[in-house]
């Protein structure tokens, strides 16, 4: 594995603050399965994600693919940006806290 390889597995755990169980348990939830661009099965893209995110978060590091990285740097670019675009006021029940939560980081969590 590369130094670039490492940056990328450091980024990636400091964009998804969730754990596996974590977001698992919140991909199955109403709120989740609303948020989001829709491709053309109904699901979100963000949804997809999270639950490649899960796999992830499962996978040794000496098992990570090309693929797996790109999506790591993917999910990282993606929290990123959005955090960025933090509303003002409450977020607890913002769609913007929960499409991030579909990328597995919760902008609630301490």
């Amino acid at each position: 594995m590369s130094d670039d390889d490492d940056q990328t597995r450091h980024e990636f755990r400091d964009a998804v603050n969730m754990s596996p169980a974590e977001l698992e348990k919140w991909l199955d939830t109403d709120e989740s399965k609303k948020v989001g661009q829709k491709d053309g099965g109904g699901e979100s893209t963000g949804h997809q994600s999270g639950r490649r995110i899960v796999d992830l978060l499962r996978t040794k590091k000496d098992e990570l693919t090309e693929s797996d990285l790109k999506h790591m740097r993917k999910v990282v670019g993606y929290v990123n940006r959005h955090l960025a675009q933090r509303p003002s006021g409450d977020i607890a029940e913002t769609a913007w806290r929960y499409s991030l939560m579909n990328w597995g980081h919760d902008p609630a969590k301490k």
